[in-house]
């Protein structure tokens, strides 16, 4: 995937073409996620503009673009059509009611990316295992390819008698679906080909231009940007400078009953955008050699969604497609994403006749040169070379991504990569036995000594059949929690429950004294007069900072 990426550093040229190349395909997907969650395409647009700007300037990756996703926006199609019912069941009814509670919520959710930023768990991202990753990557890149496609359609709005609204999608056929096809091979080819002519231009840009001409010139009968917005329910691109909203103080309850129907809609959205941003984060950060801020990226989209939803914006997070658009075509700096931000707004409030004749197939070759490369072909490769375990991660995300959504597949893939990683550990325990001149019998334990490894580290000792004096030597073991130090409790209590001696060797400073809070007996089972071992309980390394020597039992 990296073959496909220039490492360059920023420049003025570079990220101001790059924003204006990202803010042309920015359009036709804020508007496809603003039909999917039933909101007018200029709200969504508007949160585009204010979310994308802020993270631009205050973010902790430059070169990466947020925007309105469809990942979040999904999440408040439920919530805005309940909240339309609640709001007609005041004393007096208010209509369009979910509107308000999602700019409620939008606010909400990002003061609970600012609290994470600032409880630094952007960090945690780093957790996140390299197969996850690369399945991430894939299932987004399917997820985004399989939208394009769904743009060779047309939408007709049909309203039942009972006033239900719903969306009848037809697929292109005939000449109308070939001239679609071959403006979008158009798209691709120049995009494909230019770069090997000249790099002094965005190829992604060059080719939105030239398509756009030839529908312009040869005045072919296609679905544009235009025509796409009305065909969902919308009237145009024109809108307004985003003011504060004063309707939402207005109309809004503040009570407890807000803020519970809003709350788990928030902290889903808050953490579904936190996640889709700090890996695209990563993504980015493998894409350009550098390193982004996880926290500080935490707390700027916290900000911008808290914005945006003061002026009536939906909310937003980062976005691979247009992210791998920017960084493709150079942008490497903060201009690139305040310059998409502004250029969007610019298209909103000026030129919006224009921008509405775009025909929809050359942003969708933009698109599927995107997922082209954001796919990451060399799985394919190593599926083999791998581990069975992160093969079949990488193909259970790629699998959750399609069919759920982003959230769910990160967390079932790092909980798979825990138990896979728990499991191949918790077979590594070894024990070496011998047996002194004086009879002693010494168990010298190898490996590390954690929850997942307890059972097969009481499987070594035989209790009944062992010497009177015994002796555990952890020179070469890891105790690493807590369930670690109960199993030792519990085998040395089985020693003296037989009537026989035990000595512990090797425990680290921590991990003696917090045998010794439990209770003092273990002062006479643990054998002082040795080398500590090289290393420290990994399960609180801060709690015990000073020598044992200093505490007091």
């Amino acid at each position: 995937m990296t073959d496909f990426i220039r490492k360059i550093v920023p420049n003025a040229k570079d990220d101001v073409l790059a924003g204006i190349t990202v803010s042309l395909a920015m359009i036709p997907e804020v508007v496809a996620f603003a039909f999917v969650a039933q909101i007018d395409p200029l709200v969504a647009l508007s949160g585009a503009f204010i979310v994308g700007l802020i993270s631009a300037i205050f973010g902790g990756r430059p070169g990466l673009i947020t925007g309105a996703a469809g990942a979040v926006a999904v999440i408040f199609v439920t919530m805005i059509s309940e909240g339309h019912t609640k709001g007609m069941l005041f004393d007096q009814p208010v209509e369009n009611m979910g509107f308000f509670y999602l700019f409620a919520c939008v606010i909400l959710m990002g003061v609970i990316q600012i609290l994470a930023g600032v409880f630094k768990l952007g960090r945690f991202v780093r957790l996140i295992p390299h197969s996850v990753m690369m399945g991430f990557v894939n299932g987004l890149a399917i997820v985004i390819f399989w939208a394009q496609v769904k743009m060779f359609s047309h939408k007709t709005l049909q309203v039942s008698s009972d006033g239900v609204k719903e969306y009848i999608t037809t697929f292109m056929t005939g000449t109308e679906l070939y001239i679609m096809i071959g403006l979008v091979a158009l798209t691709m080819a120049i995009i494909w080909l230019l770069p090997k002519l000249t790099t002094k231009i965005p190829a992604a840009l060059t080719a939105i231009l030239i398509t756009t001409f030839v529908v312009v010139f040869t005045g072919l009968d296609v679905s544009t940007v235009g025509s796409y917005i009305i065909e969902g329910g919308g009237t145009g691109l024109k809108g307004e400078f985003p003011t504060p909203n004063l309707e939402l103080w207005e109309n809004l309850p503040i009570n407890l009953d807000t803020l519970k129907f809003i709350l788990p809609y928030a902290f889903l959205a808050a953490s579904v955008g936190l996640i889709e941003s700090l890996m695209t984060m990563n993504l980015v950060d493998e894409l350009t050699e550098t390193r982004g801020d996880g926290n500080r990226e935490c707390v700027a989209q916290g900000a911008g969604n808290i914005v945006s939803g003061l002026f009536g914006g939906t909310g937003g997070c980062g976005m691979i497609g247009q992210t791998v658009i920017n960084i493709n075509a150079g942008g490497r700096g903060r201009l690139s994403g305040v310059m998409m931000a502004v250029t969007l707004l610019t298209f909103i409030l000026f030129t919006d006749k224009l921008i509405e004749q775009v025909p929809i197939a050359a942003l969708i070759g933009v698109m599927f040169m995107m997922v082209i490369e954001t796919f990451a072909w060399s799985s394919f490769r190593i599926l083999k070379k791998i581990p069975k375990s992160d093969a079949f991660v990488l193909i259970t995300v790629s699998a959750v991504t399609v069919i759920f959504d982003l959230a769910i597949a990160v967390f079932v893939g790092v909980i798979i990569s825990a138990l896979a990683f728990a499991w191949e550990n918790a077979k590594k325990i070894r024990a070496r036995k011998r047996v002194k001149e004086d009879g002693t019998k010494v168990y010298e334990i190898w490996g590390p000594l954690f929850f997942g490894s307890i059972q097969a580290f009481n499987d070594k000792f035989d209790v009944k059949n062992d010497p009177d004096t015994v002796e555990i030597d952890f020179i070469e073991s890891r105790i690493s929690d807590h369930s670690a130090l109960e199993a030792i409790f519990n085998l040395v209590e089985k020693y003296e429950a037989a009537g026989k001696t035990i000595k512990l060797k090797h425990l680290s400073e921590d991990c003696k004294v917090l045998m010794y809070k439990a209770s003092p007996k273990f002062k006479d089972v643990i054998i002082e007069d040795v080398d500590d071992p090289r290393y420290h309980l990994a399960a609180n390394p801060e709690e015990f900072p000073k020598p044992l020597s200093e505490y007091k039992f």
